[in-house]
């Protein structure tokens, strides 16, 4: 199955609603709630300058049934795009590539060299 992304513009400015008058964040509040409610819906965030967008991430949303919740209950409501989720295959293709740690050891074992070890045939003493 693949994912879909469905965007709305929702008129959350205050204005009228079919019961009663809200204020901006209040419809904000109520929409967000009414979207993530719709079955399928996996993921839901405003988007816009204005922030009057829903986009709304899952799989088989019934985008009529939501658009139609949405103007019941918080104002009028505009289906702007419904496509597929592209970012979610492109994150499939990419995997992170295992590198093995290594440690880096010297090619030969150093030992500590002293005068004594010299002997009598040393010209430097």
């Amino acid at each position: 199955m693949t994912k879909q992304v469905v965007v709305l513009r929702v008129t959350m400015d205050g204005q009228k609603s079919f019961f009663c008058v809200m204020a901006g964040h209040e419809a904000r509040t109520k929409a967000m709630k009414i979207a993530v409610s719709v079955p399928g819906v996996q993921a839901a965030s405003l988007k816009g300058p204005d922030k009057d967008q829903i986009e709304v991430k899952g799989e088989n949303i019934d985008t009529v049934k939501l658009t139609t919740l949405i103007r019941k209950k918080v104002g009028h409501a505009d289906i702007v795009s419904v496509g597929e989720d592209k970012k979610e295959d492109k994150k499939e293709e990419k995997t992170p590539e295992v590198v093995p740690l290594t440690v880096w050891q010297p090619p030969y074992p150093s030992y500590p060299i002293y005068p004594e070890s010299y002997g009598p045939s040393c010209s430097i003493m």
